[in-house]
């Protein structure tokens, strides 16, 4: 079992910042979790937008946000962070943490089973 809780949304002009967190509870502590962001849009499919194993190293980034967004991980703090930049209107959705158990090892993140959900929280970026 895994808890998630989210932090950090908002409000924010086009071309600014965010960061979102995630603090992370696990049942198990040496799973090989990985950890996601994905959003999802009024009228939208939620789609996965960042994504990390918690180990290091495999990360995934959607094409709309490449270059723009970077997720992160504080180990310490059981802590998955999105650092979100250059934002624009079309980011506005709620954004949701993730986290998933994957012994496969693949390195496709989007093929991971994402079992466990936070609360989400909204991002809303004003033209």
């Amino acid at each position: 079992q895994v808890q998630l809780v989210e932090f950090g949304g908002g409000l924010v002009q086009a071309g600014g910042s965010l960061r979102l967190s995630c603090t992370a509870a696990f049942g198990r502590a040496f799973s090989p979790y990985v950890m996601g962001w994905f959003r999802q849009a009024p009228g939208k499919e939620r789609e996965l937008v960042a994504a990390i194993r918690w180990s290091g190293g495999t990360t995934y980034y959607a094409d709309s946000v490449k270059g723009r967004f970077t997720i992160s991980t504080d180990n310490v703090k059981s802590t998955v962070y999105v650092q979100m930049n250059s934002l624009r209107p079309e980011d506005t959705a709620v954004y949701y943490c993730a986290a998933g158990e994957d012994y496969s090892g693949t390195y496709d993140l989007r093929d991971v089973m994402y079992d466990y959900w936070g609360q989400g929280t909204q991002v809303t970026v004003s033209s």
